[in-house]
């Protein structure tokens, strides 16, 4: 992967960039600080903060202050999920305002968005297809109850290291192992052919490893993630209605326009959604269906993406993805040309990996290795103007209130509708 700051960012290199946006993580702050303490960034950053922290205080009803979790760099725990939502939320969007109000370069010129888990909602309202306050409360009111149904719930990937593994199989064992009546189990996302994560309640981890042990087709290894896991993207949140509750929530959604600018690429489907009615029934399925990663980095790399740009703090699932994938490429064309090597040794090393068979097929996929990958935050702390503020009204010491309504000029629909 290239250098995140070797790569410029100019209205030149946007129309051919891809945004992509990350999603809750164990950890949710990144380099925010460092922006907040930055003069030329710190009152839009601080903008984004109070407005994050309004609507997620009226969601939840507790009183919310993210200012000063990023000022004393204390990490949301996992019984403050709503506020590591907000958080990414705000994180997310005060990067883009940065790129746009202080370097005068317009995200929305971007070729196209997506957005992991979290992620997908904050493309969904950078976009302009509907107001940010609208799409916030969708997570934010739900969050508290997802946060209860991590208790007794265990992440883990599934992976091969030698052949695609078939998903179909996965979701009929998951099924069977839920059948058992002793806690559910599903597939959360799809990273790659070879790689799934599982979601699952009670010992149904350990249940799906025994049964995948005696499955026919490549051996397939099970390796728990340790941490905190709301179970969305799987019918786990089921338990607490959170699906049909999030219907009502997005029904009465307004829509701002008849499409996102950038087009938006759906996780849930793994293709270009949201336009004219579709929007609504996507963001329902957003809910509690699989996080199909790798049918989108397919889509990226078909649609001749030059420059992925990684929005919000630490973005970690999405390069990792893209990395792997041009790694591995790297290996499968180096083992295809190199001299001196017997034809039959050549076969070997390329039938030593899940990708060997997909290359001939999926030629797009050999343009992985070059991709440029841009960190957002790292390349605005690199390139961040010399010290003054860009708003005069800037006061460190005087944060703003999240008791307090923001303004109309930093309201969701002002900042994401009318720009």
């Amino acid at each position: 992967m290239a250098e995140p700051l070797a790569t410029p960012v100019t209205s030149a290199v946007l129309p051919t960039c891809a945004l992509a946006f990350r999603g809750y993580n164990q950890t949710n702050l990144g380099r925010t600080p460092e922006l907040l303490e930055t003069p030329a960034y710190a009152a839009i950053v601080q903008r984004r903060l109070a407005e994050a922290s309004f609507m997620c205080e009226s969601a939840v009803g507790r009183r919310v202050d993210l200012f000063r979790h990023v000022r004393s760099r204390d990490e949301p725990g996992p019984d403050r999920y709503a506020e590591s939502v907000a958080l990414v939320f705000a994180a997310e969007l005060a990067q883009l305002d940065l790129l746009r109000e202080v370097h005068g370069l317009e995200p929305r010129d971007a070729k196209m968005a997506f957005g992991y888990s979290l992620g997908e909602l904050t493309a969904v309202a950078e976009s302009g297809l509907y107001p940010l306050e609208a799409v916030m409360r969708i997570p934010l009111s739900l969050a508290d109850d997802c946060a209860r149904l991590a208790e007794g719930v265990t992440m883990a990937i599934v992976f091969s290291r030698k052949a695609p593994l078939s998903e179909e199989l996965l979701v009929r064992l998951c099924e069977e192992v839920t059948a058992q009546g002793r806690g559910a189990i599903a597939i959360s996302a799809v990273l790659s052919p070879n790689t799934l994560l599982v979601i699952g309640a009670g010992d149904t981890v350990d249940r799906l490893k025994q049964r995948l042990e005696t499955a026919d087709g490549p051996r397939a290894s099970v390796r728990t993630h340790d941490g905190v896991w709301p179970p969305l993207h799987t019918p786990l949140v089921c338990e607490k209605h959170i699906p049909d509750r999030a219907t009502l929530l997005i029904r009465e959604t307004p829509r701002l326009n008849n499409g996102p600018r950038p087009p938006v690429w759906s996780l849930v489907t793994g293709r270009r959604e949201y336009e004219q009615t579709t929007g609504r029934e996507v963001l329902r399925r957003w809910v509690d269906s699989p996080q199909r990663l790798w049918d989108v980095v397919e889509a990226t790399l078909q649609a001749d993406v030059r420059t992925i740009l990684h929005v919000g703090p630490e973005p970690n699932v999405i390069p990792a993805t893209f990395q792997r994938l041009a790694d591995n490429v790297v290996q499968q064309t180096l083992a295809w040309t190199l001299n001196g090597v017997g034809l039959r040794a050549a076969q070997q090393m390329a039938g030593s990996t899940w990708l060997a068979p997909l290359l001939p097929r999926r030629g797009c996929l050999l343009r992985a290795p070059r991709v440029k990958h841009v960190v957002l935050e790292d390349w605005l702390i690199a390139n961040a103007p010399a010290a003054r503020a860009t708003s005069p009204g800037y006061a460190p010491s005087a944060p703003l209130s999240p008791a307090d309504p923001p303004s109309d000029t930093s309201s969701g629909t002002a900042a994401v509708g009318s720009r």
